[in-house]
């Protein structure tokens, strides 16, 4: 078989082709909001918010409501008792992080859990993604959310740089930085909402930091991450989707190891900062190891 036929036949499916293009969607915003959350060092508030939607899908289906308007309401909701534990307690925010979303991922499993004994519904998809089941009008939804959340960004850009790099600085200047706060993290919470489908709840989060994560291992400024980890999230959605295909795997799974293998490749290999190419790795002593020595040394 040729690499042009390779390419071709996945497409000749129609479930395939809409599952293509909802993938490469997802792999653009996710790196695009994934660069805030990397740069903000803030990955663990994108895992709290995906394991904070589950509540607000299983209620939304209780009471037949549209199940990712009820996720994007959890995920806010999740965002306020965080913001209220840190803010009204000596609680740090990632203590304050773990406890939200672990209670409300319990909750939203509880509650999945109990509208499966009288219905004959699969929800639990939407934890680990069932990508090749989305619909023409799944993808229209997803791709109205990513042009919700791109041009958002290219509105605010300037403002969000200031605020993710200097808060302090920004707040100084006059920027309103807890409504940049709040719409970070509505962003965020729409491009959650937007991936359940195709990479699933336990999975969204290395979909939203690898790519960026890779890309900031090879460029500095923001704009170029984004732009670099664009094109890691489109190549990871594409590469995953085909290797899905041809060796029948779980295709959010799949795309989630190839963003991880590309920032592993990233990891060894980065001109400036690589374990095997930087200057300053030649000696591959980590930090314990040579403690470890040293105290050796001092021992004997």
């Amino acid at each position: 078989m040729s690499v042009l036929q390779i390419l071709i036949e996945p497409l000749q499916s129609s479930f395939m082709q809409r599952s293509l293009v909802e993938a490469i969607i997802v792999g653009i915003i996710c790196a695009v909001v994934g660069s805030f959350l990397m740069v903000q060092r803030l990955a663990l508030l994108g895992d709290a918010i995906s394991h904070s939607v589950l509540p607000g899908l299983a209620i939304a289906f209780m009471v037949g409501a549209n199940i990712f308007v009820g996720a994007f309401i959890a995920g806010l909701i999740s965002t306020v008792c965080i913001n209220i534990i840190r803010t009204r307690s000596n609680i740090k925010e990632d203590a304050a992080m773990g406890i939200v979303f672990s209670a409300f991922f319990a909750l939203g499993i509880t509650l999945i859990t109990i509208i499966q004994k009288d219905n004959k519904i699969d929800l639990t998809h939407f934890l680990f993604g069932n990508i090749l089941s989305v619909t023409a009008s799944d993808v229209r939804d997803t791709a109205i959310v990513a042009a919700i959340v791109l041009l958002v960004v290219a509105l605010l850009y300037k403002e969000l740089l200031f605020y993710t790099f200097d808060k302090l600085g920004a707040q100084a200047a006059g920027l309103p930085v807890h409504l940049l706060d709040l719409g970070l993290m509505m962003l965020i919470g729409l491009t959650i909402v937007a991936s359940l489908k195709t990479v699933g709840v336990i999975l969204i989060l290395s979909l939203l930091i690898a790519p960026a994560a890779t890309a900031y291992l090879l460029v500095n400024r923001l704009h170029h991450v984004m732009m670099l980890g664009v094109g890691f999230g489109v190549i990871s959605s594409i590469s995953g989707m085909y290797l899905s295909f041809y060796y029948n795997l779980p295709s959010g799974p799949a795309i989630v190891l190839v963003a991880s293998g590309l920032f592993v490749l990233a990891l060894l290999f980065s001109p400036s900062q690589g374990i095997l190419t930087h200057p300053g790795s030649n000696s591959f002593q980590s930090p314990i190891w040579k403690e470890i020595k040293r105290l050796t040394r001092s021992g004997s």
